[in-house]
């Protein structure tokens, strides 16, 4: 099946895992995760999904649209990770009862949502596609890493470079990018909550990317014209984001 039939097939979760080991899953298993999404809704810009220290009885697949994990100190936000569509946003939220950061939409997002009682039952009962529930919670604990440690080491131009790099990687996954870019609700007041930056100096740092042919960011919109050189002066490495599908056969391996 290919990645269109699979997103067709599977409109709610069809994007869950997709590029990473989603292959692992069998059919029947695909046709359960469908089934774990109980209600769908369309949330408007700036919603907030879920609040610090709020509990919630369910978690949330992100169907369409982008997300913000953002912590709030001293009356500024700070985003400190991002999600695509196919990524399960809040499902710490099952083991820990309450979160420790908010959960905002970045422009109109379709999200699904799935009972805490049904996330149970496929730990009880399933215990290959519990596996892949935690190895998609250890993925936001990768990608965490490797934000705050290029935070530490990159100035705010190619801080924006690797984040972009990594938006474009993550989208190609699941089928929503192009060949020379990609489309993003994010605001450069957005980009500067990412990257730890005022919004004068993400500004100047995306003058400075289009200056010298690295990225263009305008109305949306992520136009580049050299990914390695892109890739290269953000020093990204895509090994963190596990990207690969080999794991799939060992994971199918494994199955009890």
């Amino acid at each position: 099946m290919s990645s269109l039939e699979e997103f067709a097939r599977y409109p709610k979760t069809g994007r869950f895992l997709a590029g990473r080991v989603r292959s692992a899953l069998s059919a029947a298993e695909r046709e359960r995760m469908e089934a774990l999404v109980a209600e769908t809704e369309v949330l408007e810009h700036g919603r907030r999904v879920i609040a610090r220290g709020q509990t919630s009885d369910h978690s949330t697949m992100l169907i369409e649209g982008f997300m913000l994990r953002t912590l709030v100190a001293d009356n500024r936000r700070h985003a400190v990770s991002f999600h695509v569509p196919g990524d399960f946003v809040d499902l710490h939220c099952f083991a820990l009862q309450r979160l420790d950061h908010n959960i905002d939409c970045v422009g109109q997002v379709k999200v699904g949502y799935v009972p805490h009682d049904a996330i149970v039952q496929v730990m009880r009962d399933d215990p290959q596609l519990a596996r892949l529930f935690w190895f998609s919670t250890l993925l936001d604990a990768a990608m965490h890493r490797e934000w705050i440690m290029k935070l530490e080491q990159l100035t705010a131009p190619r801080r924006i470079a690797h984040i972009f790099a990594e938006i474009w990687q993550r989208l190609e996954m699941v089928g929503l990018a192009q060949s020379d870019g990609f489309d993003t609700p994010l605001t450069q007041i957005d980009l500067a909550d990412m990257c730890g930056a005022t919004a004068i100096h993400v500004n100047r740092a995306i003058a400075e990317l289009r200056k010298t042919g690295i990225a263009d960011f305008r109305r949306g919109r992520v136009v580049v014209s050299d990914r390695d050189r892109l890739e290269e002066f953000g020093d990204f490495n895509p090994s963190y984001l596990y990207a690969d599908e080999a794991p799939a056969a060992e994971f199918s391996q494994r199955r009890a």
